[in-house]
């Protein structure tokens, strides 16, 4: 599957998800309001019952138009024309509340316009316990009448409630989401699987590349030694027995450096460690890099800061850590690399930095470059010779012997590689 097709699905997915999730959040307010509205008409007929049942009890027969007012969300105001005593008041809620299912927490207030104050003030729990009325929510202000006698209910969790008939919606809402999060994963997945076959399409074409010059160049070598009469030309003889010997070493090299990674995988690799100064392995490594890029010019300035550089480590594997890192600096810094190599140490270990001046390695590229067979895109895919190996396997040593790297590069500025090494639990002071 090409990639202007992954982007065409994603796209397509994308605008019909967020439609599903636009129609999905309009119907769940839609029934919000409704199921709201069917809860308040529920309470106001509970109520309007209360106020015909204390009328019928006390004989009263004067008709009262609209006795019940939702004057605030949740606050009912109830107008009554007798002063009621608060025992029977919640005696008459409780009973109607329950006849509907209103199984709500509520609080009720009774008002005395005679002496212009709230005389009495209660919390009913959901189980239709008492709450202490320093318990009670506080209800909003309420506007009351100059004439007559009122009482209010005030339900504080009526939101809860509501939520709590819209099951239904509850459920679908968090199904849309699972898919959702599911069709995101998938997404990812495909496009993971997209980049390591890109990645994996492009190590097998590299490595093809690079087994190929020496085999060919062997093939080639072979047939001028099976020429008749070479052995009367010793030089040349000697000449091309050499490049056979040099193009075998590049291959068994080439071979074992994607061994040592699959052993790495395997998490076979088994350190030997031993007392090993960094600034004698950087000796070695720097001349050997500098000869290997003779013809590039390269320059590399070592300053050798650390107080301290003796580490318990893997030699063989520390080594090719500067290597690599060296080896990367020189191929990717540019027609002349300038590399300058320093370390540095602290209580707890030594920090070794390649820094060069090259093209630098752009933002959304840096956060691969450490993985395997990874290899930033360029127009020739072997204008740089490698397998994408070398940070992968610096990061896995250095992380096997307790240590980490960073990478620090802007383009046109630059890359500057940080290893981190500790020093271990044998180390010699200096």
């Amino acid at each position: 599957m090409s990639r202007s097709t992954i982007r065409i699905i994603i796209v397509l997915a994308t605008v019909l998800f967020i439609g599903l999730v636009s129609t999905q959040i309009f119907w769940v307010k839609k029934a919000y309001e409704i199921t709201q509205r069917q809860l308040e008409h529920e309470i106001e007929l509970a109520l309007i019952d209360v106020v015909k049942d204390i009328q019928r009890h006390s004989g009263d027969s004067t008709f009262l138009v609209d006795p019940v007012k939702l004057v605030s969300p949740h606050f009912f105001r109830v107008q009554i024309n007798e002063e009621l005593q608060p025992f029977y008041l919640e005696s008459m809620l409780m009973t109607e509340f329950l006849n509907r299912e209103l199984n709500f927490q509520f609080q009720y207030s009774i008002y005395n316009c005679f002496n212009d104050s709230v005389v009495f003030t209660q919390s009913v729990s959901s189980e239709m316990e008492e709450i202490q009325p320093n318990a009670s929510e506080v209800p909003p202000p309420i506007d009351w009448e100059d004439d007559g006698h009122y009482f209010a209910v005030y339900f504080p969790s009526l939101n809860i409630e509501v939520f709590s008939e819209m099951r239904f919606w509850v459920v679908s809402s968090i199904v849309l989401l699972a898919v959702l999060i599911f069709f995101t994963y998938v997404i990812s997945v495909i496009l993971r699987q997209k980049r390591l076959s890109e990645i994996k399409n492009d190590f097998i074409n590299n490595m093809t590349h690079e087994l190929k010059t020496p085999i060919s160049t062997i093939s080639l070598s072979s047939d001028v030694l099976l020429q008749k009469g070479i052995e009367l030309q010793p030089e040349r003889l000697r000449n091309y027995a050499r490049i056979i010997k040099n193009e075998n070493q590049r291959l068994q090299t080439q071979v074992e450096r994607v061994l040592q990674i699959a052993r790495l995988d395997k998490e076979e690799m088994d350190l030997t460690k031993q007392q090993v100064d960094l600034h004698q392995l950087v000796a070695l490594a720097v001349p050997t890099i500098e000869m290997n890029f003779q013809e590039k010019g390269i320059v590399i300035d070592t300053v050798l800061n650390a107080q301290k550089a003796t580490l318990y480590g893997d030699e063989m594997h520390i080594t090719n850590i500067l290597f690599n890192l060296l080896d990367n600096a020189a191929k990717y810094g540019g027609d002349q690399p300038n590399i300058r190599l320093e370390t540095n140490s602290d209580d707890k270990g030594v920090y070794v930095s390649i820094i060069d001046d090259g093209p630098g390695i752009p933002q959304d590229q840096q956060k691969f470059i450490f993985e395997k067979f990874y290899r930033i895109p360029t127009g020739n895919v072997h204008d740089v010779k490698g397998f994408g190996l070398g940070l992968h396997y610096v990061r896995t040593i250095a992380e096997a012997h307790g240590g980490k790297i960073k990478l620090r590069s802007k383009p046109n500025e630059g890359s500057t590689f940080e290893v981190f090494l500790p020093f271990g639990t044998e180390v010699v002071k200096n």
